[in-house]
């Protein structure tokens, strides 16, 4: 997992190169920077780090510059940015590399330098010779979407990087509110860590207490008490919402598309679909999918498509104007209320 590289390098343990691709661009910009802040001192960065897009500029001028002795410093940092002869996928390159020059290079990698390869691809072209070698020579480091056991396997690992430890129910607890957003979770165990102070334990109160909440996450309670028919605790908070100058529209349509996932989700798990086909299908995180997946077990197909419709009937009133907006969304909240099965 890349937390393993990540410690490496905090031991100040380097490769000489690194190979970072995947889909999940904060954990590659993380680790460029974690690079930077230990194997670059303050003033060093102004003459020993160089980046290069290689979709611009060919290989062997990034591979001399890696020859090149380090100014005023031990180690030389050379992000290479782009490199689409590593995959299959189609690519931008407008230039020719003498790939040559770097199979030459990662026989004998300079000992004063630290080569990154860095790239938004899904996935690393296996069958080159050039990408077992650098497999061979380097680390890599595959940015994917995490599943859930790796979220909170990230969680822990974040909070034990930050001299803390986390409850097993504030990591859930953790998830539900912050979602699979990497940098949301990161920047809020951080945060935690910090209140609670080295050696002591997150608990879920203190996640309860501190961890932020944005409009996605407030709708989530407020889908989540709709949906176990709490409509006064709904409406109080949909109240606050209000009183935050959020938009009843864009309100309306994150409930409209919570409802649409747990309909999507009851009828392709009929279908015989499991979680993590339907994640897949629907390009959602498996998270997303397992919460709407228990939350489907409380509707019946005739309930949810009675809300779909209620729901698209609001939007209509709320686009054609007419009735006060405020009031659209808090009438699609009694009437919810009024017909349940």
């Amino acid at each position: 997992m890349v937390l393993d590289v990540w410690k490496q390098i905090k031991k100040q343990q380097f490769a000489p190169i690194y190979v970072l691709y995947g889909k999940e661009s904060f954990l590659i910009n993380e680790t460029k920077q974690l690079l930077i802040s230990n194997i670059l001192g303050e003033e060093e960065s102004d003459f020993n780090l160089s980046t290069y897009d290689l979709e611009e500029t060919p290989i062997e001028v990034a591979i001399e510059d890696a020859e090149t002795f380090p100014f005023m410093g031990e180690k030389r940092l050379i992000f290479l940015n782009n490199p689409g002869f590593l995959t299959a996928e189609k690519t931008k390159d407008k230039v020719e590399h003498n790939l040559s020059r770097l199979e030459a290079y990662l026989q004998e990698p300079a000992p004063y330098s630290i080569i990154v390869f860095s790239g938004l691809y899904e996935k690393l072209d296996e069958r080159k010779k050039l990408t077992k070698e650098l497999k061979r020579k380097g680390a890599i480091v595959e940015a994917k979407k995490l599943d859930e056991q790796e979220l909170k396997v990230w969680i822990r690992e974040r909070a034990a990087l930050n001299s803390v430890q986390i409850d097993e129910d504030a990591v859930e607890l953790m998830l539900t509110l912050a979602g699979a957003n990497l940098f949301m979770l990161t920047t809020e165990v951080d945060k935690l860590a910090l209140y609670v102070d080295a050696g002591k334990s997150i608990d879920v109160h203190t996640v309860d207490k501190l961890v932020s909440r944005s409009l996605e996450q407030n709708i989530f309670s407020l889908v989540d008490k709709i949906i176990h028919r709490k409509i006064d605790e709904a409406l109080r908070i949909y109240y606050d919402l209000l009183k935050k100058n959020e938009e009843p529209i864009k309100i309306l349509s994150i409930i409209s598309g919570q409802f649409r996932l747990i309909y999507q989700v009851k009828e392709l798990a009929r279908r015989g679909y499991g979680q993590q086909q339907i994640a897949g299908y629907l390009k959602i995180h498996p998270f997303r999918i397992k919460l709407a997946a228990g939350q489907a077990n409380l509707f019946s197909d005739e309930e949810l498509t009675r809300i779909m419709k209620m729901l698209a009937d609001a939007d209509f009133q709320l686009k054609t104007g007419g009735l006060n907006k405020e009031m659209i969304v808090e009438m699609f909240l009694f009437r919810l209320q009024k017909n349940k099965a």
